[in-house]
């Protein structure tokens, strides 16, 4: 049995956490009264856009180049959200099962910017191929699924951030980092901007429309809008983790290891559930001597509940010293392995779901039919499944007005959430958001009275791929039965 370093034995003392065994939620001690103040206006814009994860980037470089003067506020002092600062470097299915690249635009032009070095993935021939060998290759380094070889690349989180400032300073945003969204601006049932707090103290942002890409649905959860936050009790798609990285490995040896000694694999795997209990797998990363464990999926704990997700945080990080330990003694390839990072952000897969105007349904996936105001096509779950439209009015609240919701907070149910939540779908709500963010400040309308035939048209230009609508596309949206 692997044991702990005394360089990683200071991380555990057994005073420091005494009462983890006994989690309960911190309940208000009393209440006080804040005076009323003014807030001085630190910007004005035709779009905001509040969080700059993987659809807050999109979201903003979409606006930006559709010609509207576009805000980005940032809580960290990077862009990419859990693409970036959450280590999910992983990077989920952008091709459906027939190699198609369907998530393409924005989402496309991130991946080419990152250049050879930063990204790890099939080469583009082999896109929908199901020949068994490569199949097996590439289901090793989280590129095949069900047999078939995916578009789903592994990458290098620092080179994303780059590429993401780069692209938002190219693009004419107007980024400020280090600033958190504490309250909506609203009158009368729509948003007009936000408030956020910085070492600069309390400042408001007004716009003329509002994008929630902060994860959670929190300015639209603020500013009074529906939302579900339902679970699947029986899937991770709500489980809290942190990931982390381990230098000083050789992946190949460990591949090899895996593939061609399955009883000896299947022998440390139960070592290690017998060792750890929550035994977490390497995956590969970009580089060969780098490995990326999303760390132990908990459990029952709240996105949106401070105290619950500092007791992850300690989980976690005692977790990852002590699969460095086991790791070092007993698997091939790990033995001169280190700590080389622990996320910065904690990956949280689901606080809340917009209850939106139309909503992505796990009813609607058999039929496999398109979306007269669709705006994206998602791949499917599985290859028994045709490939998945997004509706625009997944995006747009059911009644509030002056905002647009994108990335894995957008209005869908447990099952289509699982996927509607990966980074690829993010890029692909956060594109269309934008780009109607855009369009209705321009023309001095609501979002959900865009013209979305005009929306789609904007979307087909930036290389996004869009089916033929058999229906004629509204031109206003009126909410589902």
């Amino acid at each position: 049995m692997g044991t702990l370093t005394p360089e990683e034995r200071h991380f555990f003392r057994s005073d420091v956490n005494a009462r983890d065994s006994e989690r309960k939620q911190r309940q208000p001690q009393g209440h006080i009264t804040e005076p009323a103040r003014q807030v001085p206006v630190h910007e004005r814009c035709d779009v905001l856009v509040l969080g700059g994860g993987p659809s807050g980037v999109a979201a903003a470089v979409a606006a930006a180049r559709s010609g509207a003067r576009v805000v980005l506020l940032e809580r960290y002092n990077h862009l990419g959200g859990l693409s970036t600062g959450g280590l999910v470097i992983w990077i989920d299915r952008m091709t459906d099962w027939s190699g198609r690249h369907v998530i393409h635009g924005l989402a496309a032009e991130f991946m080419e910017r990152l250049g050879r070095d930063a990204v790890a993935g099939p080469p583009r021939e082999d896109w929908g191929s199901r020949d068994t060998a490569k199949a097996d290759y590439w289901s090793l380094r989280t590129a095949a699924f069900h047999g078939v070889v995916t578009h789903s690349p592994t990458i290098d989180p620092e080179m994303l951030k780059g590429v993401y400032h780069q692209m938002v300073r190219e693009a004419g945003v107007d980024l400020i980092l280090h600033g958190w969204m504490v309250a909506p601006i609203a009158e009368e049932g729509r948003v007009k901007g936000a408030v956020f707090e910085s070492k600069q103290g309390r400042r408001a942002i007004l716009a003329s429309v509002v994008v929630d890409t902060t994860g959670e649905g929190d300015l639209y959860a603020a500013a009074g809008a529906a939302f579900s936050s339902d679970i699947d009790a029986h899937d991770i798609h709500h489980c809290i983790n942190t990931s982390w990285l381990f230098a000083g490995v050789d992946m190949r040896r460990w591949l090899d290891f895996r593939a061609h000694e399955p009883q000896a694999y299947s022998a440390f795997l139960a070592r290690g559930r017998e060792t750890l209990g929550s035994f977490e797998k390497p995956s590969v990363s970009w580089r060969d001597d780098v490995a990326t464990f999303l760390g132990p999926r908990k459990s029952g704990f709240s996105a949106l509940d401070v105290d619950e997700m500092t007791q992850v945080e300690w989980e976690s990080r005692k977790s990852m010293a002590e699969h460095l330990a086991f790791y070092r003694a007993h698997a091939p390839g790990f033995e001169n392995a280190w700590h080389m990072l622990m996320a910065p952000q904690i990956g949280t897969r689901h606080g809340r779901r917009l209850v939106g105007v139309k909503s992505v349904r796990r009813g609607a996936w058999d039929a496999g039919a398109v979306e007269a105001d669709e705006v994206g096509i998602s791949p499917s779950p599985s290859p028994k499944f045709p490939n998945i439209s997004v509706p625009y009015g997944a995006l747009v609240p059911e009644k509030l007005d002056g905002v647009l919701a994108a990335g894995k907070h957008i209005s869908c149910d447990t099952n289509s959430h699982g996927f509607m939540r990966e980074i690829p779908q993010c890029w692909l709500t956060g594109q269309a958001a934008g780009t109607a963010a855009a369009l209705a400040a321009d023309a001095g309308v609501l979002p959900r009275d865009v013209d979305v035939r005009r929306l789609q048209a904007l979307l087909t230009a930036q290389g996004v791929p869009l089916r033929q609508a058999a229906a004629e596309t509204p031109r206003a949206h009126t909410a589902e039965a």
